[in-house]
C-alpha cells in the first residue's frame, strides 16, 4: 500500500498534478439569449500565477478569405506562428493590420494561396481587408499554451493544466474582457460563464493608409 501512493505521488510530481476546467458559455444581447453556436468565435485561456516556459510556435495556421469573410474570423496562436491568407474568391482581397508589435500588410492579391506572415508579439491583432470595409477578423496571440475555443453548444475544456492559482480569460470580440482567478486543482464543478454582446460585428476602423474607405459598401472588390 505504502509502494502504491509513493508510485502516486512520482506520476503526481511528472505531471505537475495535472488538472483541467470545463465551462458552458452562454451569450445574450439586449438582454435576450443568443445561439449557442455563436459562441464558437471565443477563446478560452488559462495564465497561471507562476512562471512557466513561453509555449512553442504552432505549425503553420491559415485564415481564408471566402463569400468576402475571413475563416475563421478569430484565430488563437502563439508568438512566431505563421499565418497563411489565401483567398478562396474570385475577386480581390487586401488583408492587413495596424496593431502595434504585429502590423501587416499583405498588399493585394488574388484567387490562390496568397501570402503569408509570422505574428511574433503577444497581443490582439486586428485584421481588416483594405478593399472591402465589412471585412473584419481577429488573431489572439498568447503567450500561454493553454487555451481553446467553445464547441457549438458552448461548452469549453482545458486540459493539462499546471497546478496553482491563475487567471482563466474569455475573450470574444463584441463582448468585454471577461476574467477570473481560479485553482484548477480544486475548481471541481464546470464554470458558468455568460457574456453579453454589445460591440458591432464590424468596428469602425480606416484603411491601412488611415483614411476613410472610398466605398463602404465594397463594390470596389468585384
Amino acid at each position: 500500500m505504502l509502494r502504491l501512493l509513493w508510485v502516486c505521488l512520482l506520476l503526481c510530481a511528472g505531471a505537475a498534478c495535472a488538472a483541467e476546467l470545463r465551462g458552458q458559455i452562454s451569450l445574450s444581447a439586449g438582454g435576450k439569449p443568443l445561439r449557442a453556436s455563436e459562441a464558437a468565435e471565443a477563446v478560452v485561456y488559462f495564465r497561471p500565477r507562476t512562471a512557466f516556459p513561453p509555449p512553442a510556435p504552432m505549425p503553420a495556421a491559415s485564415m481564408s478569405t471566402r463569400r468576402k469573410e475571413f475563416i475563421p474570423r478569430v484565430l488563437a496562436i502563439t508568438p512566431g506562428t505563421e499565418v497563411q491568407f489565401p483567398n478562396m474568391d474570385p475577386i480581390l482581397h487586401n488583408a492587413f493590420s495596424t496593431s502595434p508589435g504585429n502590423a501587416f500588410d499583405t498588399g493585394v492579391y488574388g484567387s490562390g494561396q496568397g501570402a503569408s506572415h509570422v505574428f511574433e508579439k503577444p497581443g490582439l491583432v486586428k485584421v481588416y481587408c483594405n478593399v472591402h470595409h465589412a471585412m473584419a477578423a481577429h488573431i489572439l496571440v498568447l503567450d500561454t499554451p493553454w487555451f481553446t475555443k467553445p464547441d457549438a453548444q458552448g461548452r469549453f475544456e482545458l486540459h493539462d493544466l499546471p497546478a496553482g492559482p491563475g487567471d482563466l480569460v474569455v475573450f470574444h470580440d463584441r463582448a468585454g474582457p471577461w476574467q477570473q482567478s481560479v485553482d484548477p486543482a480544486t475548481q471541481n464543478d464546470p464554470l458558468d460563464i455568460p457574456l453579453e454582446l454589445k460591440r458591432r460585428r464590424v468596428p469602425p476602423h480606416m484603411n491601412k493608409f488611415g483614411k476613410p474607405y472610398a466605398n463602404s459598401g465594397d463594390a470596389g472588390g468585384y
